[in-house]
Protein backbone atom coordinates (compact mmCIF):
# COMPACT_ATOMS: atom_id res chain seq x y z
CA UNK A 1 0.00 0.00 0.00
CA UNK A 2 1.81 3.34 -1.08
CA UNK A 3 1.27 6.91 -0.86
CA UNK A 4 -2.45 8.69 0.28
CA UNK A 5 -3.93 5.17 0.79
CA UNK A 6 -1.25 4.07 2.87
CA UNK A 7 -1.42 7.35 5.12
CA UNK A 8 -5.06 7.27 5.08
CA UNK A 9 -4.94 3.45 6.63
CA UNK A 10 -2.21 4.37 9.15
CA UNK A 11 -4.34 7.71 9.98
CA UNK A 12 -7.78 6.60 9.82
CA UNK A 13 -8.11 6.46 13.70
CA UNK A 14 -6.46 10.02 14.30
CA UNK A 15 -9.30 12.80 14.28
CA UNK A 16 -7.20 15.16 11.72
CA UNK A 17 -10.06 15.94 9.68
CA UNK A 18 -7.46 18.80 7.81
CA UNK A 19 -5.43 16.33 6.39
CA UNK A 20 -8.02 13.10 5.85
CA UNK A 21 -9.97 15.90 3.59
CA UNK A 22 -7.41 17.15 1.55
CA UNK A 23 -5.49 13.90 0.84
CA UNK A 24 -7.02 14.33 -2.73
CA UNK A 25 -5.42 17.64 -2.99
CA UNK A 26 -2.15 16.04 -2.66
CA UNK A 27 -2.57 13.33 -5.54
CA UNK A 28 -4.01 16.27 -7.16
CA UNK A 29 -0.64 18.06 -7.38
CA UNK A 30 1.73 15.47 -7.85
CA UNK A 31 -0.04 13.93 -11.07
CA UNK A 32 -0.20 17.61 -12.38
CA UNK A 33 3.71 18.02 -11.52
CA UNK A 34 4.68 14.31 -12.48
CA UNK A 35 3.43 15.09 -15.86
CA UNK A 36 6.04 18.11 -16.44
CA UNK A 37 9.13 15.71 -14.90
CA UNK A 38 11.82 12.91 -16.39
CA UNK A 39 10.76 9.56 -16.11
CA UNK A 40 12.85 8.91 -13.43
CA UNK A 41 10.78 10.33 -10.86
CA UNK A 42 8.27 8.55 -9.19
CA UNK A 43 4.47 9.54 -8.61
CA UNK A 44 4.42 7.78 -5.24
CA UNK A 45 7.52 9.87 -4.06
CA UNK A 46 6.31 13.07 -4.76
CA UNK A 47 2.70 12.07 -2.97
CA UNK A 48 4.75 11.05 0.33
CA UNK A 49 6.36 14.41 0.33
CA UNK A 50 3.68 15.60 -0.30
CA UNK A 51 1.52 13.64 2.69
CA UNK A 52 4.57 15.49 4.83
CA UNK A 53 3.97 19.00 3.64
CA UNK A 54 0.20 18.59 4.24
CA UNK A 55 0.77 17.46 7.58
CA UNK A 56 2.64 20.39 8.22
CA UNK A 57 -0.04 22.62 6.77
CA UNK A 58 -2.22 21.17 8.99
CA UNK A 59 -0.13 22.13 12.04
CA UNK A 60 0.27 25.01 11.17
CA UNK A 61 -2.83 26.75 9.36
CA UNK A 62 -4.06 29.77 11.23
CA UNK A 63 -7.22 30.72 10.12
CA UNK A 64 -6.84 34.32 10.98
CA UNK A 65 -4.69 34.73 8.37
CA UNK A 66 -7.59 34.97 5.76
CA UNK A 67 -6.31 32.76 3.10
CA UNK A 68 -8.76 29.12 3.19
CA UNK A 69 -6.88 25.80 3.96
CA UNK A 70 -6.75 24.74 0.47
CA UNK A 71 -5.01 27.45 -0.60
CA UNK A 72 -2.10 27.76 2.21
CA UNK A 73 -1.98 23.60 1.99
CA UNK A 74 -1.82 23.60 -1.73
CA UNK A 75 1.44 26.17 -1.27
CA UNK A 76 2.85 24.04 1.12
CA UNK A 77 2.36 20.21 -0.47
CA UNK A 78 3.92 21.89 -4.03
CA UNK A 79 6.84 23.10 -1.93
CA UNK A 80 7.79 19.57 -0.11
CA UNK A 81 7.10 18.18 -3.59
CA UNK A 82 9.74 20.15 -5.22
CA UNK A 83 11.99 20.02 -2.78
CA UNK A 84 11.57 16.24 -2.77
CA UNK A 85 12.61 16.55 -6.65
CA UNK A 86 15.55 18.69 -5.58
CA UNK A 87 17.15 16.71 -3.02
CA UNK A 88 17.03 13.97 -5.61
CA UNK A 89 18.27 16.01 -8.38
CA UNK A 90 19.57 13.95 -10.63
CA UNK A 91 21.05 15.95 -13.76
CA UNK A 92 25.09 16.21 -13.97
CA UNK A 93 26.64 19.22 -13.56
CA UNK A 94 27.62 20.06 -16.80
CA UNK A 95 23.43 20.28 -17.27
CA UNK A 96 23.30 23.09 -15.18
CA UNK A 97 26.57 24.67 -16.41
CA UNK A 98 25.57 24.84 -20.04
CA UNK A 99 22.20 26.58 -18.73
CA UNK A 100 23.81 29.14 -16.92
CA UNK A 101 25.89 29.58 -20.01
CA UNK A 102 22.80 30.06 -22.18
CA UNK A 103 21.00 32.43 -20.01
CA UNK A 104 24.67 34.47 -19.99
CA UNK A 105 24.74 34.64 -23.89
CA UNK A 106 20.79 35.83 -23.81
CA UNK A 107 22.02 38.52 -21.75
CA UNK A 108 24.71 39.69 -23.06
CA UNK A 109 23.23 39.53 -26.56
CA UNK A 110 20.39 41.42 -25.48
CA UNK A 111 21.99 43.90 -23.60
CA UNK A 112 24.57 44.87 -26.66
CA UNK A 113 21.56 44.45 -29.50
CA UNK A 114 18.55 46.15 -27.12
CA UNK A 115 16.38 43.12 -28.83
CA UNK A 116 15.31 39.39 -28.25
CA UNK A 117 18.45 37.13 -28.37
CA UNK A 118 17.35 34.64 -31.64
CA UNK A 119 18.69 30.62 -31.18
CA UNK A 120 21.53 31.32 -33.79
CA UNK A 121 23.06 34.17 -32.24
CA UNK A 122 22.95 32.42 -29.27
CA UNK A 123 24.82 29.24 -30.28
CA UNK A 124 27.17 31.38 -31.89
CA UNK A 125 27.94 33.14 -28.44
CA UNK A 126 28.37 29.53 -27.06
CA UNK A 127 30.33 28.42 -29.82
CA UNK A 128 28.06 25.38 -30.74
CA UNK A 129 26.00 25.13 -33.94
CA UNK A 130 22.32 25.33 -33.61
CA UNK A 131 21.46 21.20 -33.29
CA UNK A 132 23.75 21.26 -30.15
CA UNK A 133 21.98 24.89 -28.87
CA UNK A 134 18.70 22.68 -29.29
CA UNK A 135 19.98 19.87 -27.28
CA UNK A 136 21.37 22.08 -24.35
CA UNK A 137 17.93 23.43 -23.92
CA UNK A 138 16.38 19.90 -24.27
CA UNK A 139 18.56 18.32 -21.45
CA UNK A 140 18.02 22.22 -19.22
CA UNK A 141 14.39 21.42 -19.65
CA UNK A 142 14.24 17.32 -18.89
CA UNK A 143 16.53 18.21 -16.01
CA UNK A 144 14.27 20.23 -13.32
CA UNK A 145 11.75 23.17 -13.38
CA UNK A 146 13.61 26.20 -13.66
CA UNK A 147 13.15 29.20 -11.54
CA UNK A 148 13.96 32.56 -12.32
CA UNK A 149 16.29 33.86 -9.65
CA UNK A 150 18.16 30.43 -8.62
CA UNK A 151 19.35 27.33 -9.62
CA UNK A 152 16.66 25.10 -7.59
CA UNK A 153 13.58 24.70 -9.64
CA UNK A 154 9.95 25.53 -9.27
CA UNK A 155 7.05 26.26 -11.65
CA UNK A 156 6.02 30.19 -12.53
CA UNK A 157 3.00 29.83 -10.60
CA UNK A 158 4.71 28.90 -7.54
CA UNK A 159 7.29 31.57 -8.06
CA UNK A 160 4.30 34.34 -8.12
CA UNK A 161 2.52 32.66 -5.18
CA UNK A 162 2.06 35.30 -2.02
CA UNK A 163 3.61 33.25 0.69
CA UNK A 164 5.57 35.93 2.60
CA UNK A 165 4.09 37.06 5.93
CA UNK A 166 4.51 41.15 6.44
CA UNK A 167 3.52 44.39 5.46
CA UNK A 168 7.33 44.91 4.00
CA UNK A 169 7.40 41.39 2.68
CA UNK A 170 4.54 41.87 0.72
CA UNK A 171 5.31 45.09 -0.99
CA UNK A 172 8.90 42.87 -2.07
CA UNK A 173 6.62 39.76 -3.03
CA UNK A 174 4.01 42.60 -5.36
CA UNK A 175 7.34 44.21 -7.15
CA UNK A 176 8.49 41.04 -7.49
CA UNK A 177 5.22 39.80 -9.32
CA UNK A 178 5.24 43.05 -11.35
CA UNK A 179 8.64 42.73 -12.64
CA UNK A 180 8.06 39.30 -13.41
CA UNK A 181 4.69 40.14 -15.41
CA UNK A 182 6.57 42.85 -17.07
CA UNK A 183 9.66 39.93 -17.88
CA UNK A 184 6.97 37.61 -19.26
CA UNK A 185 5.17 40.26 -21.63
CA UNK A 186 8.90 41.06 -23.45
CA UNK A 187 9.08 37.35 -24.46
CA UNK A 188 8.96 36.54 -27.71
CA UNK A 189 5.17 35.78 -29.11
CA UNK A 190 6.20 31.79 -29.72
CA UNK A 191 7.54 31.38 -26.09
CA UNK A 192 4.50 33.48 -24.30
CA UNK A 193 2.52 31.14 -25.92
CA UNK A 194 4.09 28.51 -24.84
CA UNK A 195 4.39 29.19 -20.97
CA UNK A 196 0.73 30.36 -21.45
CA UNK A 197 -0.73 26.97 -22.56
CA UNK A 198 1.56 25.00 -20.14
CA UNK A 199 0.89 27.06 -16.96
CA UNK A 200 -1.83 28.75 -17.39
CA UNK A 201 -3.92 26.22 -19.71
CA UNK A 202 -2.04 23.51 -17.76
CA UNK A 203 -1.56 21.82 -20.91
CA UNK A 204 0.97 19.22 -20.74
CA UNK A 205 4.00 19.27 -24.09
CA UNK A 206 2.40 17.26 -26.72
CA UNK A 207 -0.64 19.32 -26.16
CA UNK A 208 0.90 22.10 -26.76
CA UNK A 209 2.82 21.10 -29.65
CA UNK A 210 -0.80 20.35 -30.84
CA UNK A 211 -2.12 23.39 -30.87
CA UNK A 212 1.10 24.87 -32.05
CA UNK A 213 1.66 22.66 -34.92
CA UNK A 214 5.21 21.86 -33.84
CA UNK A 215 6.87 18.56 -31.93
CA UNK A 216 6.51 17.93 -28.21
CA UNK A 217 10.51 18.23 -28.63
CA UNK A 218 10.75 21.49 -30.18
CA UNK A 219 7.85 22.80 -27.44
CA UNK A 220 10.21 21.65 -24.77
CA UNK A 221 13.30 23.79 -26.45
CA UNK A 222 10.93 26.45 -26.76
CA UNK A 223 9.60 26.05 -22.95
CA UNK A 224 13.23 25.90 -22.11
CA UNK A 225 14.37 29.09 -23.43
CA UNK A 226 11.49 31.04 -22.54
CA UNK A 227 12.59 30.60 -18.61
CA UNK A 228 16.20 30.63 -19.23
CA UNK A 229 15.69 34.36 -21.09
CA UNK A 230 13.47 34.82 -18.49
CA UNK A 231 16.29 34.26 -15.85
CA UNK A 232 18.74 36.31 -17.44
CA UNK A 233 16.53 39.52 -18.00
CA UNK A 234 15.37 38.98 -14.26
CA UNK A 235 19.01 39.01 -13.06
CA UNK A 236 20.21 41.38 -15.14
CA UNK A 237 17.13 44.01 -13.69
CA UNK A 238 18.55 42.82 -9.75
CA UNK A 239 22.20 43.41 -11.15
CA UNK A 240 20.75 46.95 -11.68
CA UNK A 241 18.61 47.41 -9.72
CA UNK A 242 16.92 49.60 -12.25
CA UNK A 243 13.55 48.94 -14.38
CA UNK A 244 13.56 46.37 -16.76
CA UNK A 245 14.79 46.83 -19.74
CA UNK A 246 12.21 46.80 -22.87
CA UNK A 247 13.04 44.62 -25.39
CA UNK A 248 11.94 44.29 -29.36
CA UNK A 249 10.64 41.03 -29.98
CA UNK A 250 11.96 39.21 -32.90
CA UNK A 251 9.09 37.28 -35.01
CA UNK A 252 11.84 34.01 -35.16
CA UNK A 253 11.27 30.71 -33.66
Amino acid sequence: MKGAAAYASVHAGSGDDLVKLHLALVKRIAYHLISRLPSSVQVDDLIQAGLIGLMEAASHYDATQGASFETYAGIRVRGAMLDEIRRYDWAPRSVHRKARAVADAMRTIEQTQGRDAEDAEVARQLGVDLDEYHQILQDASACRLFSIDSEEGEAIGDMLSDDRPGPEAAMEEQDFKNEMSEALLGLPERERMVLALYYDEELNLREVGAVMGVSESRVCQIHSQALLRLKARMSDRQERGVGTVKHKSSTGD
